[in-house]
């Protein structure tokens, strides 16, 4: 299983902001965000293949009770079953961050699903191939509505302008699912504290206007862009 970075922090976006938890990041994906804030797991991979006892014995050394397997895409990654198994056993608290392009029969007691909106792909023109593929395969109704099923879960959306919230009411309508909105979080898009907070201010108003609830992105505020965070 290829992996980019194993670190202990805090949680930064999502329901659980602030916990304490070992993170497990693979490298990997089969989606190319312009906004990638991991470069190095998606545009240029790097890490290295480590086996499930590696990656065990990292986690083990933290003595976390919580675990988050994010990337890049985790879910491209067959190991993910067994590994997720194996923390399931030692009785972690199991978060996993996806794109919900995906699905594998993983232990998961926080299923964190980042659909990819319209204006997510790269560049047309500097990266056709990989916009063509980014478009076709960013969206799969499917696999979110199996994954809303199985799992409890958090919808997360980056938001980059204030059509972007739009859109994610358009795509919550298509899931024809029931969907929990105090679970449907708004994040602003951005890697610096100023971007963040000058989107911050409109992205929180139409939170509350749409009854969903606004995603901080409190990692960057306490360290920055900084890897192993």
């Amino acid at each position: 299983m290829r992996i980019a970075e194993i670190f202990h922090s805090r949680q930064g976006e999502g329901l659980l902001t602030g916990q304490p938890s070992a993170f497990v990041r693979t490298s990997g994906c089969n989606l190319r965000c312009w906004f990638c804030d991991t470069p190095y797991t998606s545009w240029e991979p790097e890490g290295e293949d480590l086996s499930l006892d590696d990656i065990l014995a990292r986690v083990d050394s933290y003595g976390a009770a919580h675990v988050v397997l994010t990337g890049g895409e985790p879910m491209l990654f067959a190991e993910l079953v067994p590994l997720a198994d194996e923390l399931r056993r030692r009785g972690l608290h199991i978060t996993i961050e996806t794109a919900g392009t995906l699905d594998l029969p993983v232990a998961c007691d926080l299923m964190s699903i980042s659909p990819k909106l319209a204006g997510s792909g790269p560049d047309a023109v500097r990266h056709a191939v990989w916009h063509r593929r980014h478009e076709r395969t960013r969206e799969s109704l499917e696999v979110v509505r199996r994954l809303l099923e199985r799992y409890l879960y958090q919808l997360k959306f980056v938001i980059d302008a204030p059509t972007d919230a739009q859109e994610v009411e358009r795509y919550l309508q298509r899931l024809g699912v029931e969907v929990d909105r105090q679970r449907v979080l708004l994040m602003p898009q951005g890697t610096d504290q100023a971007e963040l907070a000058a989107k911050g201010v409109w992205l929180e108003a139409l939170c509350a206007e749409l009854g969903v609830r606004f995603c901080p992105r409190r990692h960057i505020e306490w360290y920055g862009l900084v890897r192993g965070t």
